[in-house]
């Protein structure tokens, strides 16, 4: 059971870089990061508010978009160029879809911001999301599961590839992204996920998903970033996760996540999926039990 008695204030640069590790991997393994970072927030005894909580989740969050921009700027560089320079071509409308699908995710942290922060960090009398965790994370087993057995088992028999994403597509990628802002329900599962079942090329979804989550995470660190200089005078240095602790947990989630997405991109080739419904299945039984 979880002890509130064990709560501390500050995370040290030990805790931030186990948690960049775990934010690393988990942001592309379809395993839900932010559900992660409760979880290893828990183990850890981190007391920080949901605001704070988020606010740190977003630094790790912008490492692994980094990471994302790194492994893919083959394809990231002519998707800029064509864009900025308003080409119409392909990769401007492949610019555009990911847009289109930004916007749910928007609407939900404009106008439900307040009720994202609740489900991160601790509450005011020392409770925790592992319950909300653990249900999350069983729900992201069953939707792996499904998109396996509905679709992507059906392509690898028949040596099937799929479509590309459409517009509808897109916009159907975006709500699930937006509803996986709950901490276990793994982001880039979901979007995988929902993007396999509506029958588009898993290649092609998994870096659609990886894409698509660029402008909502730099457009988070842009409004934190704005409001950690406001009129209050608050710096990094006077919140509960310093300088050095936001620098090591940075480099930790941006080196692991280089690895991790290219790990991704080769299961997601293969079809295998599936096996993490297993892993989301036990954590989520475990912090069930826990919470």
């Amino acid at each position: 059971m979880f002890n509130p008695d064990r709560l501390k204030i500050d995370i040290d640069w030990i805790d931030a870089l186990i948690l960049g590790i775990v934010q690393g991997l988990a942001e592309y393994l379809p395993i839900s990061s932010s559900g992660h970072l409760e979880i290893f927030n828990s183990l850890l005894g981190s007391n920080l508010s949901g605001e704070d909580s988020l606010q740190f989740d977003v630094v790790l969050h912008v490492a692994t978009v980094l990471s994302t921009i790194v492994v893919l700027w083959k394809k990231f560089v002519p998707l800029c160029t064509s864009f900025f320079t308003f080409k119409r071509d392909a990769n401007t409308t492949y610019v555009w879809k990911i847009l289109l699908s930004c916007i749910p995710v928007g609407i939900v942290g404009v106008c439900f911001k307040d009720q994202v922060e609740s489900f991160f960090g601790v509450s005011a009398d020392g409770g925790n999301n592992l319950l909300l965790v653990g249900i999350c994370l069983c729900v992201t087993a069953a939707l792996l599961a499904f998109a396996y057995f509905f679709r992507t088992r059906t392509f690898l028999r028949t040596n099937r590839t799929g479509r590309d994403i459409t517009w509808l597509d897109a916009f159907v990628i975006g709500i699930g992204q937006a509803i996986a802002v709950l901490p276990g329900l793994s982001r880039s599962g979901t979007t995988i996920a929902t993007g396999i079942i509506l029958g588009d090329k898993r290649e092609e979804v998994a870096q659609f998903s990886f894409f698509m989550v660029v402008v909502p995470i730099l457009g988070q660190a842009l409004l934190d970033l704005v409001k950690m200089f406001s009129a209050s005078g608050e710096t990094v240095d006077q919140s509960p996760v310093g300088v050095v602790p936001m620098i090591v947990g940075f480099l930790a989630a941006f080196i692991v996540g280089c690895l991790a997405c290219n790990w991704m991109l080769n299961l997601v080739k293969k079809g295998k999926l599936v096996w993490f419904s297993l892993y989301c299945v036990v954590v989520g039984v475990i912090c069930i039990i826990f919470a």
